[in-house]
């Protein structure tokens, strides 16, 4: 499992570079850690639906990076977990970047 894991956060890592997002370092551990980790919602979804769609994992790995990066400069501030404040703005920033892919991957199949 963790093979197709690194290969999905590989895949999702290239196309999200094509629209100018960077993804850190990400390890199929620490995806694998956040997909069974607490959720802040109602939204429960399987490991294995997010490794069957594309643009769940795209989602995945966006709020992963959103939240490991505000949420190591909360953590170096001496605190355990970052607020909801940070969790939900990752939430919102997934979305964004997931259309924002889908549409330039439509304008490429149109042209």
């Amino acid at each position: 499992m963790f093979r197709e894991i690194e290969n999905k956060i590989k895949a999702a890592r290239k196309a999200l570079k094509s629209i100018g997002y960077v993804v850190g370092e990400l390890s199929t551990q620490e995806f694998s850690d956040f997909m069974a980790g607490e959720i802040f919602s109602e939204d429960a979804t399987a490991l294995s639906d997010v490794l069957e769609n594309e643009y769940l994992m795209i989602h995945e790995v966006v709020e992963i990076n959103e939240l490991k990066g505000d949420g190591e400069k909360h953590q170096q501030a001496g605190n355990c977990r970052p607020p909801k404040t940070i969790v939900y703005n990752a939430r919102l920033t997934a979305p964004k970047k997931g259309t924002k892919l889908r549409i330039t991957q439509e304008r490429l199949f149109l042209d």
